[in-house]
């Protein structure tokens, strides 16, 4: 059961699900499709993302996100063409300090291909690739690794409900375990640092 009741705050103060949307990035995502909408976006910001300081980055990810924590949303991952982004936060608006923190703590995993430098920013395709990795069966002590992670992270968990980034970031949880020889606790530690709920911490 995947959990659609996902909290987001407005920027007037209310509270709204987020299957119901932020305003107009949500209308148009849902006139044009999880998938087409991920790519006009990726189109319209990557230039500006790959130019900008991390203050413009996230002035463009904070306005212009196209995440959804929808099982749609989700499931429209894998057929999003190539250059396609999933960008902004899923449930809570984002936060420049926390997001400079995260982006800059990250940075030191730059030569793991598969762990996304910016958790508000990330490449469809890659995201499509860890997904496969979500159901990997792992062995005893691998699964030891996974176990300390879901009760020792922020969110107990790959995130703080059961939308694309669970599965996305489960999935690079196993990843790493399996092929780069992680243990609980840095597997802990990439999921708090890529934490994109939103929000303060």
């Amino acid at each position: 059961m995947w959990n659609l009741d996902c909290k987001t705050d407005n920027k007037e103060g209310h509270t709204m699900r987020a299957d119901e949307g932020l305003g107009s990035i949500h209308t148009r995502r849902a006139v044009l499709g999880g998938a087409a909408f991920a790519f006009i976006q990726a189109a319209i910001g990557n230039e500006v993302l790959a130019s900008e300081t991390p203050e413009a980055r996230f002035k463009f990810l904070h306005e212009n996100g196209n995440s959804s924590c929808t099982k749609a949303f989700l499931d429209s991952i894998p057929t999003m063409p190539s250059g396609a982004r999933l960008q902004g936060s899923c449930c809570s608006e984002m936060e420049l300090s926390r997001y400079l923190k995260q982006t800059k703590a990250l940075a030191a995993y730059h030569d793991i291909a598969e762990i996304p430098p910016d958790p508000y920013d990330i490449d469809a395709g890659l995201a499509a690739k860890l997904l496969t990795y979500y159901d990997l069966t792992l062995t005893p002590g691998e699964q030891k690794a996974y176990d300390f992670a879901m009760a020792n992270s922020d969110e107990k968990g790959p995130c703080c409900c059961r939308c694309w980034r669970w599965k996305v970031f489960g999935g690079l949880a196993k990843l790493l375990i399996r092929e780069h020889g992680f243990d609980g606790k840095q597997v802990t530690e990439v999921w708090n640092l890529s934490n994109g709920c939103g929000g303060v911490g």
